[in-house]
């Protein structure tokens, strides 16, 4: 046969190995936000499957067994809506309740204060996808039943079961209810939340697109986003009115600065930013 070519020992030389490069994170920090994205991952997928469930079962029609199960999109808007993520993942990644920290208000704020913009934005977005969950279960044939489950989410988040009571201000559950029934009212709340806090005033810039969400909602999607804006309107108004706690001078000057400012004078708390 062929003289089989002579090979060079170069070319069976072992070829070093490999290694997989591993990124490196501060010690401490990882577990602490994987646990936070994993629990709020399991969350959404719980909130998804439970809605898919149900809207399964409720029917599309609006009479009979399945528009009567719509109805119960009510208390589960309310039960779910109090589910205080925010918290949830302040005691989860720093051992913090949000009710002892600043105001005691239970929200975004509070939780970026402790817990930082990591953690605030998977909470966060867990936050406004419990708003959506019931004006999907209560359907589109009755615009004055998603309205009312939206306000029982926003409701259920400010004066949250699981909390005895306390809660936040509802702009997360009321901007999820709204990309369900009225998305330019949704986009009204999220512009006034970005505005107020990019000049250091966020209660006076969500209080602008308080006052601004249900006309636009209503020349955009019709009497029945105009329904839904100003059923997540009330609540959110009202938490600002009725605070975290009776107010020590019961006065119209007191209400008035709550309703502007979001407090009781217009002194900023003590370590507020």
């Amino acid at each position: 046969g062929r003289p089989q070519p002579a090979t060079s020992p170069a070319r069976h030389a072992a070829r070093p190995a490999v290694h997989p490069i591993r990124r490196r994170t501060p010690s401490g920090c990882a577990p602490r936000h994987r646990a936070a994205t994993n629990g709020s991952l399991t969350w959404v997928s719980t909130l998804a499957t439970a809605t898919a469930t149900a809207l399964r079962t409720g029917g599309g029609a609006a009479g009979g067994a399945g528009g009567a199960r719509r109805w119960l999109a009510l208390p589960v808007a309310y039960l779910v809506g109090g589910i205080p993520f925010a918290n949830l993942a302040a005691a989860r990644t720093r051992g913090v309740d949000l009710r002892t920290v600043g105001t005691g208000t239970v929200s975004g704020t509070g939780l970026f204060a402790v817990a930082g913009f990591r953690v605030l934005a998977v909470a966060g977005i867990v936050e406004v996808a419990k708003g959506a969950v019931g004006p999907l279960l209560a359907g589109s044939d009755d615009p004055t039943r998603r309205a009312l489950a939206a306000a029982a989410a926003v409701s259920g988040h400010n004066w949250s079961p699981w909390l005895g009571g306390a809660g936040g201000r509802g702009i997360s559950p009321a901007i999820g209810a709204l990309l369900v029934a009225a998305p330019t009212g949704a986009a009204t709340l999220v512009a006034g939340l970005a505005g107020g806090r990019a000049v250091r005033a966020t209660a006076v810039g969500s209080l602008v697109a308080d006052a601004a969400v249900v006309p636009v909602s209503f020349r955009r999607h019709g009497r029945g986003g105009a329904l839904a804006a100003a059923a997540v309107l009330a609540p959110m108004l009202a938490k600002r009115l009725a605070g975290n706690r009776r107010p020590p001078r019961r006065s119209l000057a007191t209400y008035g600065w709550r309703l502007l400012l979001d407090r009781d004078d217009r002194r900023a708390p003590a370590g507020s930013r």
